[in-house]
């Protein structure tokens, strides 16, 4: 969805893929819910605080709604083990790989976890699916290509795709809505 640019800690460093808004609005259009999980150990890091994120989160919404495309809701974990900001500083399931963001979407928004797609760059993405009991989709766009990343062991997405507009493509050729 976005190009990876290192921790965000400013908004004129958010990057976004030319196909994202169009991919969006293809799954909206078909009655899919839109949702990010993210980390954001930058706030754990002291780099940016929770107001910066949902910041973040309004300003993308910006882009996304003026190319006609739109995230339903967003999810993230400010946690880490080693954090510089004592009051985030604890291990938790909500950080991914953990599952605990998507089942509370799913809980919240009333989605079944059985029809539902993770969608996501990294092995970690590809975890927390797992971990969540939701189908998985590996991009090689974003955080770059995994030809060369060793396959975590038992660990297998469902499939591997270039970008969010073939993943958008797969989902809606092989979800029964």
């Amino acid at each position: 969805m976005l190009e990876d640019h290192g921790y965000l800690v400013s908004l004129d460093r958010v990057r976004v893929f030319p196909w994202t808004a169009d991919a969006l609005r293809l799954l909206r259009r078909a009655g899919f819910a839109t949702v990010v999980i993210s980390n954001q150990s930058a706030v754990a890091r002291g780099l940016v605080d929770e107001d910066f994120v949902h910041d973040a989160h309004t300003f993308l919404d910006g882009i996304l709604a003026r190319a006609g495309g739109g995230i339903d809701r967003y999810y993230f974990c400010p946690h880490l083990p080693d954090a510089n900001v004592p009051k985030y500083r604890r291990s938790c399931e909500c950080r991914k790989p953990g599952g605990a963001l998507i089942q509370q979407a799913c809980r919240e928004m009333d989605l079944d976890p059985l029809r539902s797609t993770m969608v996501g760059d990294r092995w970690l993405d590809v975890a927390c699916g797992r971990a969540a009991g939701v189908r998985t989709v590996l991009l090689r766009s974003g955080h770059g290509p995994h030809d060369h990343e060793p396959l975590p062991a038992g660990l297998h997405p469902d499939v591997v795709l270039g970008n969010l507009m073939e993943a958008a493509g797969w989902i809606l050729r092989t979800s029964s809505r």
